[in-house]
């Protein structure tokens, strides 16, 4: 058992990074998306006509948990999915650290961005017309993400070119 564990050693690490990826980035987009969801509630609640851009801001969180999951895909088909199983350990550990920025990235930015997109809820609830504005704040925590998704993307294909 231990022979076949040493054996797929960089597949193992190169799948953990990937699983962290979506792990951690799905986990911060579900906290935002719901941080944001519990403002939307209130408001929607009391001027039911926000609906539509409240739903707008509330999905912005949801992003990062895509951004990990695209890293994730990306590296299951660089690997097990593309037949690949001679991983070597060094590939699977820079592999495992080319998932870190969006994992990490992806887990904060999109809590940080369910909170900006709540406060942008409220606004908007006070006042009709800031929807556009709403937006342009909870996107720019949003840069970082993205930021972070090509750091893990450009990674990744560099050690698999």
């Amino acid at each position: 058992m231990m022979d076949l564990f040493m054996e797929n050693l960089g597949v193992i690490l190169a799948l953990a990074g990937a699983a962290l990826s979506v792990l951690l980035a799905g986990i911060g987009s579900a906290k935002g998306v719901g941080i944001a969801g519990e403002a939307a509630a209130g408001v929607v609640s009391e001027n039911p006509e926000c609906f539509g851009q409240s739903l707008v801001l509330e999905l912005l969180p949801g992003t990062q948990g895509i951004y990990g999951f695209l890293i994730g895909f990306i590296v299951l088909l660089n690997t097990i999915m593309g037949g690949n199983y001679d991983v070597t350990v060094a590939q699977g550990v820079m592999t495992f650290l080319a998932c870190l920025p969006i994992a990490l990235v992806g887990l904060i930015s999109a809590m940080i961005q369910g909170r900006v997109a709540a406060s942008a809820i409220c606004m908007l609830g006070k006042r009709h017309d800031s929807a556009g504005q709403g937006i342009v704040m909870t996107v720019m925590v949003e840069t970082y993400a993205v930021l972070a998704l090509l750091a893990s993307f450009l990674m990744v294909n560099a050690i698999f070119a």
